[in-house]
């Protein structure tokens, strides 16, 4: 019982707590609450005097802005006036200046109608006279106005023609010496830097024997041997009073080489029968055939040229025992690749193109001896097989003038052939065309109407022509002389160039007695 009052007390006592609490946080809320309204009343009233002050400031400013843009409309309507005022006055001035202007043309026209009356009377006089002096001068000279003219006309175009003809003679004199010093230059700078020896190639090779009984060996039983050989090889092996010596004769350069070198091998060897003759006469050809791949390799690196088809460069090789005149061919087409890369350096030209060129140029005589036709003909071919350049295959083509040079390029390569061909000791010919070509260039100057004599000398470089002075005058000298070169370019073939030197002199004699 007394446990259960207890807990009463303290449920009643707890409850008492919660209420004194309760009233307690009761009073200060409203304390808090009242304070708060205070203070919000105190916020509200100070923001209301405060927008009624900015809203005073904000119409005075307003008004402060709208006179200021009424002061400034003003001052702008008032310039505006002003200026109107001044373009009104300026106007006024201009119609009253053109009024003034308008006054002066009309008394200017006036004065020009009177004129012109007066200049048309005086066309009327003037062609009148000029009617009756022009039937005057008829009837003193005897001739009509389109006959005075057309003689006048007449002596006119001589006196043109003639000064027209000294001006070309000039300017051709002009140009030839700029043109030939020009080219002199060039070719001369070219020939010092591409000095090159030149060894004339034969049709024969002399092979040393150890002793001359090795000439009865290679004889062979019968003359068997001998057959063999020049049946295997196709030149002629010829065996004489010569000592420790034989001698291989054929115009086939590489045939020769391949039996020179059969032969060595068999003369070393010591065992010379036919079968060994067959066998060391197809290694021999795989030697040389190896030997012209070196050499055209050789070429192709000599002169800087790339990107050639490696059939090209075989047939470089097969030009190495090729010979014309005597010359190498394959060392004169190294020379005219180094001749026309330099020329073409010189005259700011293609180099590459003018090495190709060069190099390239007497391809077709790899072959000409197998296929039918002039080299000029089988070496276009060939470069349009092989897919070369279209300006490489027109410099084969023209080289020997059989095309006009259309590129300079092809212009230098025709030029280089010369010189590489023309060199001392480059090339030999026999007496008997020599003769003939001496013969062949004075005929032709002879065939020409007012040639008197001409003569060939400087071994057929020079040609100098003695015409009549009756019948050719100066002028007509300088048509000659391009006639006559003209006509040995088409005629003659020849290494270089020849120079035509025609003489017309008059003479008078007269004695005093």
């Amino acid at each position: 019982m007394g446990t259960e009052i207890v807990i009463i007390i303290v449920v009643i006592s707890v409850l008492v707590a919660f209420g004194t609490g309760y009233l307690v946080r009761k009073t200060i809320a409203e304390g808090k609450i009242a304070s708060a309204e205070l203070q919000a009343k105190n916020i509200l009233d100070e923001a209301g005097k405060e927008a009624e002050r900015k809203k005073r400031e904000a119409v005075l400013e307003a008004k402060e802005e709208i006179l200021k843009q009424r002061n400034e409309m003003e001052r702008e309507n008032k310039e505006r006036r002003s200026e109107l005022q001044r373009l009104e006055r300026r106007l006024v001035q201009k119609e009253e200046s053109l009024d003034r202007k308008t006054e002066g043309i009309e008394k200017k026209e006036d004065i020009l109608g009177r004129k012109e009356a007066e200049v048309e009377k005086l066309k009327a006089q003037f062609a009148s006279l000029c009617s009756r002096q022009m039937a005057e001068l008829e009837r003193i000279s005897g001739l009509t106005s389109d006959e005075a003219r057309q003689l006048l006309l007449s002596d006119i175009e001589k006196e043109i023609q003639h000064e027209a003809a000294i001006l070309i003679k000039e300017l051709e004199n002009k140009a030839k010496e700029e043109g030939e010093k020009r080219a002199k230059e060039v070719i001369t700078l070219a020939i010092q830097r591409c000095a090159a020896d030149h060894v004339a190639e034969t049709t024969v090779a002399v092979i040393p024997l150890p002793n001359d009984e090795m000439k009865g060996r290679i004889i062979g039983r019968e003359g068997r041997n001998i057959r063999a050989f020049e049946t295997a090889t196709g030149i002629d092996l010829i065996i004489d009073d010569t000592p420790e010596a034989v001698i291989l004769s054929g115009f086939d350069p590489i045939r020769r080489e391949v039996a020179r070198i059969a032969l060595e091998k068999l003369i070393v060897d010591g065992r010379i029968h036919p079968a060994r003759i067959e066998e060391m006469v197809e290694k021999a050809r795989k030697e040389v055939d190896q030997q012209l791949r070196e050499a055209g390799e050789q070429a192709v690196f000599e002169t800087g040229v790339h990107g050639l088809h490696p059939e090209l460069i075989n047939l470089l090789g097969r030009l190495k025992f090729r010979t014309s005149y005597g010359q190498n061919v394959l060392k004169h087409s190294v020379e005219v690749a180094h001749l026309g890369g330099l020329m073409a350096g010189e005259l700011g030209v293609d180099i590459q193109l003018a090495k190709r060129s060069g190099l390239l140029h007497d391809i077709g005589k790899a072959v000409d001896h197998e296929v039918e036709g002039p080299h000029v003909a089988i070496g276009v071919e060939l470069a349009q097989k092989y897919r070369e350049n279209k300006d490489v295959i027109h410099a084969i083509a023209a080289h020997h003038g059989d095309e006009e040079p259309r590129t300079i390029v092809a212009g230098l390569i025709q030029a280089a052939d010369a010189i590489s061909a023309a060199r001392p000791g480059a090339r030999r010919e026999t007496l008997e065309a020599y003769i003939k070509r001496l013969q062949k260039l004075e005929e032709i100057a002879g065939a020409f109407e007012g040639v008197e004599k001409s003569y060939a000398i400087q071994a057929g470089r020079e040609i100098r022509i003695m015409v009549k002075p009756d019948k050719i005058d100066d002028l007509g000298v300088v048509k000659l002389v391009r006639e006559i070169s003209k006509r040995i370019e088409n005629d003659l073939d020849y290494p270089g160039q020849i120079k035509v030197m025609i003489i017309r002199e008059t003479r008078v004699v007269d004695y005093a007695k």
